[in-house]
């Protein structure tokens, strides 16, 4: 962190300290906990952080996984009886109907508040912060463990849980605006790499440095898009040769094969291209900047890069495997990260056949949004992720929105936009959320990627307000 960034969070840490050792005392306690979090790898990284801290501290809990909280995941929980309820990754918008089902609750979310009421709430919208780039679900939570463990009388038991608290930030995207993490996530990111569990360092941040072949992490880079690369299996192939790399030994080499002076050939020349092909500083800022190594973990493994950690958990609860993502959280590296590896594989192929669908049938333009209805050929979990990568070759102006059937029988929506898009004024999290409520249906999310669940009927006439409500926020 430099200098000039340090001073202007002292009182917002400190804010969210105090609320987050309220929020342990009143955990301090209880027999038994119920953790409620969300289905992505923010989720899942926020509630293994919870369930680690509670384990320490020899409290029992039940750990539980929704897709969004509603009124019957509400009930759900409420069934179960439990003296308290920790939400990680969600809850934030759910306070007035939290406190209506008469729980007792502690929230630590990074979502926008709607409503109010939960004491113990942990969110860096309370204080002033942005929730979408500055401190992630998992922060939150790491921010409650800390506490957790300070009132348990064993201070600094948790930092070693920062690890997880910076892959759940990643896998939110939280480091692409700046590219690097910022504000109270580089906190976070200075707790582990004093308790030795993380380091950083600029270098490609293109997916897959430890385990995908180079010319493949080149092929499938979407944010920045590389102009005459992304999407083009043959033309990376070409261009590594270009450079003189040799691309196979006893298996296709990696990033982490290279060594220093292949590394400086290839990002020199992807500078050089993307300065030819017309990309911004900023554009050009993303494709080089600071990535984020898990220690512990063996290098060449998906669990040593936190962008790769991130999508191996995405993979696991996004199909309902969830318990199997927490148990990767927790340490358990036998045959249960094996069972992760095997839903990564079917997770990679299910995104590649949602590319393939997409490309088929192309992407409908609006006035000033795009979209694709999957229906139910892609997974309404992945849909938003497909919708992401098809950034590679469709209309970079406008934020793409993806519709897939859920199955509950309602539309579910997943919309995605580029940083270049926020800067010139996007917020997809306040135009999800106002369309959705206009027609019957809830949203939310964060400015550059965000959702929502409408009723199947009313897709036409959400468009026509998502494409109304963006062209006002792109023409200010």
């Amino acid at each position: 962190m430099t200098d000039e960034e340090r001073p202007g969070l002292e009182e917002e840490l400190t804010a969210l300290a105090r609320i987050s050792e309220r929020a342990a005392e009143s955990i301090i306690g209880e027999r038994e906990v119920v953790v409620a979090s969300h289905v992505d790898a923010d989720g899942l990284t926020s509630a293994g952080i919870i369930s680690a801290a509670l384990d320490r501290a020899e409290i029992e809990r039940e750990t539980l996984f929704f897709r969004q909280l509603d009124l019957p995941a509400l009930e759900t929980i409420a069934d179960l009886g439990p003296g308290l309820v920790i939400f990680t990754d969600l809850g934030s918008g759910m306070q007035t109907e939290i406190l209506d089902m008469g729980l007792s609750a502690v929230v630590a979310d990074h979502h926008r508040p709607q409503g109010s009421g939960v004491v113990h709430h942990i969110n860096p919208h309370l204080v002033g912060l942005d929730g979408a780039t500055q401190l992630s679900g998992s922060g939150s939570a790491f921010l409650l463990a800390r506490a957790l463990a300070k009132a348990t009388g064993r201070s600094g038991e948790n930092d070693d849980l920062a690890g997880l608290a910076i892959v759940g930030a990643v896998g939110d995207l939280q480091d692409m605006a700046a590219g690097r993490l910022i504000g109270l996530n580089r906190r976070i990111l200075d707790i582990g790499v004093d308790a030795g569990v993380l380091s950083f360092g600029r270098d490609l941040k293109l997916f897959g440095k430890q385990t995908r072949p180079v010319f493949k992490m080149l092929e499938y880079s979407s944010d920045p898009f590389i102009p005459g690369l992304s999407g083009d299996e043959d033309a990376c192939i070409f261009f590594l040769k270009e450079q003189g790399i040799r691309l196979r030994g006893e298996r296709w080499r990696r990033w982490i094969d290279m060594n220093p002076e292949e590394k400086a050939r290839i990002a020199s020349a992807l500078v050089r291209r993307g300065l030819r092909s017309g990309l911004s500083n900023r554009q050009l800022e993303r494709l080089v900047g600071e990535v984020y190594t898990l220690l512990p973990e063996p290098e060449g493994t998906e669990l040593r890069d936190a962008s790769e950690y991130s999508t191996l958990l995405n993979a696991t609860a996004r199909y309902g495997f969830s318990g199997v993502g927490l148990a990767v959280c927790l340490g358990d590296r036998g045959p249960v990260l094996e069972e992760a590896r095997r839903l990564l594989a079917e997770h990679r192929l299910n995104l590649v056949a949602g590319l393939k669908l997409v490309k088929e049938e192309g992407i409908i333009a609006l006035d000033h949004i795009q979209y694709f209805d999957a229906g139910d050929r892609i997974r309404d979990t992945i849909v938003g992720i497909v919708a992401g990568m098809s950034f590679q070759t469709a209309e970079r102006r406008k934020p793409i929105l993806a519709f897939a059937t859920s199955d509950e029988g309602r539309l579910k929506v997943s919309a995605r936009g580029t940083q270049d898009l926020v800067r010139a004024g996007l917020n997809l999290s306040e135009a999800v959320s106002k369309a959705a409520e206009e027609v019957g249906g809830v949203g939310g999310g964060h400015n550059v990627a965000a959702g929502a669940t409408i009723p199947l009927e009313a897709k036409e006439e959400f468009l026509k307000i998502m494409d109304r409500i963006v062209g006002g926020q792109l023409r200010t």
